[in-house]
């Protein structure tokens, strides 16, 4: 496929795959379809933990899970699941907090009614169904794509 490394689709297939659940997610609920959810960040699954473990994962299937680039890929794919659902969610708590400051303090000043984006992080269940999309996206691009 166009000469790029079938890592790198792999991992694109987990971002994507994980993006369309949380867009299709979102339809049943409001019966709505918001394409705003390909590019949106939090929510379940994690489309972050999905990418860096396809990635991990299939440099595993390529090179061996002995190799070096594979500890690359899994050391990566530990700090981005370890950032989405401790830095991250934290973030998105005190942006929560924040905006909650910002409307007390509207009702007596006259400030910006801009809010911050509160979902910014992933709970571990949305970091670890992020994290199986990957692994099956990466087997499922060897399997059918680069078998």
């Amino acid at each position: 496929m166009n000469g790029l490394h079938p890592s790198f689709w792999a991992a694109l297939f987990g971002w994507l795959i994980a993006q369309t659940i949380k867009m299709a997610c979102s339809l049943m609920e409001t019966k709505r379809l918001d394409f705003s959810y390909m590019v949106s960040t939090g929510g379940m699954p994690s489309a972050h933990s999905a990418m860096v473990c396809a990635l991990a994962t299939s440099f595993g299937l390529c090179h061996g899970v002995d190799s070096a680039i594979f500890t690359l890929g899994l050391i990566l794919a530990l700090v981005v699941m370890f950032d989405a659902q401790s830095v991250r969610a934290a973030a998105g708590e005190q942006a929560k907090l924040l905006n909650q400051i910002i409307d007390e303090l509207l009702h007596e000043h006259h400030l910006s009614e801009q809010k911050l984006k509160e979902l910014l992080g992933h709970t571990r269940m949305e970091v670890f169904m992020g994290m199986l999309v990957g692994i099956a996206s990466a087997f499922a691009t060897f399997r059918f794509i680069y078998p």
